[in-house]
């Protein structure tokens, strides 16, 4: 498979948000203040407790770990982790407030915001949480059939009747649904006519494969992994396969919130910011992550099956083992850390690409309206990471189409399989 790039503008310390005097300067950077806190008074958070949804996923570790390495602490506040049951809970309770904030699929932000199969809020991405990581898999009796691949997939799906094969996602307009779908369109497989999806919570996953409810399903990681250790299933692509280094979760709020706590916002980001930084720096790092996540109140699983991944290390279940160099990355200089604006538009023509979106929508306006590019700044600042030059970047995608964000209704609509 030939190798797939995303291409990400250079980053620039130039970057870094330009206060109007020396004293808004001092505001951002917490070093400067004793024990590495944020200024008091008007730059002070205005929440100190802050409730962050997240569902039992690897990609939920620079969460979790803000809180369990203290770097909550440096910019005065203390991240509550509240595990979740699935996306819809995440969801509602994102726009209830019962959540301050969470780990999200990117898709779902943007879905809610549009009103989208659901209530209609508007919302806020702070940042990105990762990039990569995710993968689509297939139960073992369709390897039986001789499905290992896209290309033998499609031959078995073609030779049963149209909807005998069920797959299943996460949420309908969230990332594993569009990853899903991208993937079946690619291999000339309509994920609508051909087959069934369904919607599964991401750790109920691999119980309904095991008892036959799917004959495939994209998930984040550890999932893929323990279907192969249960010998439920096989990876039959990673998602950085499908578009390498692409966008994944993000730390989504609503837009009010925002606007209430400016200064929490900033702060939360910054210590996500400085967690995302930390686990990428090194394997011992990772291993480490790896323990703390696996435990009950958080994914719930053996250290090994999250450890060779989030290193890494890849079996698919089939004899071939890798090392891959784009696996789930958390930081990357920055360059994944960073609301692009494109990631998020590129969400949005899959949205209409499959009917989700009955109608073209102001694609650039709709980023710009969630993506706080803004108060991303200000934590890169406040955390000391450079921000790129650009906000939007650009890839080339398993079928070869680049997607750049420069004619988001064109590209769309160009697609030979759709809605």
């Amino acid at each position: 498979m030939k190798s797939l790039k995303t291409e990400t503008p250079e980053l620039s310390r130039r970057g870094f948000i330009k206060a109007g005097a020396a004293a808004g300067v001092a505001a951002l950077l917490p070093g400067l203040f004793p024990g590495g806190a944020w200024a008091a008074g008007s730059d002070a958070p205005e929440k100190k407790e802050i409730r962050v949804g997240f569902i039992p996923l690897t990609d939920c570790a620079s969460v979790v770990m803000a809180a369990v390495k203290k770097f909550d602490e440096k910019y005065g506040i203390k991240i509550i982790p509240s595990k979740e049951a699935s996306w819809a809970s995440v969801r509602d309770k994102l726009v209830s407030g019962e959540l301050d904030a969470a780990h999200v699929l990117y898709g779902l932000v943007y879905g809610v915001h549009l009103g989208i199969g659901g209530p209609k809020k508007d919302m806020a991405v702070l940042m990105s949480i990762n990039n990569n990581g995710q993968a689509i898999s297939l139960s073992t009796q369709m390897k039986e059939k001789g499905a290992v691949d896209g290309a033998s997939l499609k031959k078995v799906v073609a030779a049963g009747s149209p909807g005998s094969y069920t797959f299943a996602q996460t949420f309908p307009t969230g990332t594993h649904a569009m990853w899903l779908y991208y993937w079946l369109a690619a291999n000339d497989i309509h994920p609508f006519q051909d087959v069934k999806a369904i919607v599964v919570p991401p750790p109920q996953m691999v119980a309904n494969a095991r008892v036959g409810n799917m004959h495939g399903f994209c998930v984040g990681e550890p999932w893929n992994q323990r279907a192969i250790i249960d010998g439920v299933g096989f990876t039959a692509v990673t998602t950085q396969d499908i578009w390498t280094d692409h966008p994944e979760k993000v730390l989504g709020t609503t837009s009010d919130w925002v606007a209430k706590h400016p200064n929490t916002a900033r702060a939360l980001t910054a210590a996500v910011l400085d967690a995302s930084r930390w686990i990428d720096a090194s394997d011992a790092n990772r291993k480490e992550t790896a323990a703390v996540i696996a435990a009950r109140s958080y994914v719930n699983t053996d250290v090994d099956v999250i450890e060779g991944r989030i290193l890494g290390q890849y079996d698919n279940g089939l004899g071939r083992k890798w090392a891959d160099a784009n696996a789930m990355k958390f930081f990357r200089d920055g360059a994944v850390t960073f609301p692009y604006l494109s990631d998020g538009m590129w969400f949005l023509t899959q949205h209409r690409r499959w009917g989700l979106l009955d109608r073209d929508v102001d694609y650039l306006a709709v980023a710009k309206a969630i993506n706080r590019t803004d108060v991303y700044k200000q934590a890169a600042a406040a955390v000391g990471v450079a921000v790129p030059a650009s906000e939007m970047r650009s890839a080339t995608l398993i079928d070869g189409v680049v997607w750049d964000g420069s004619n988001p209704a064109a590209y769309a609509g160009g697609f030979k399989i759709k809605a």
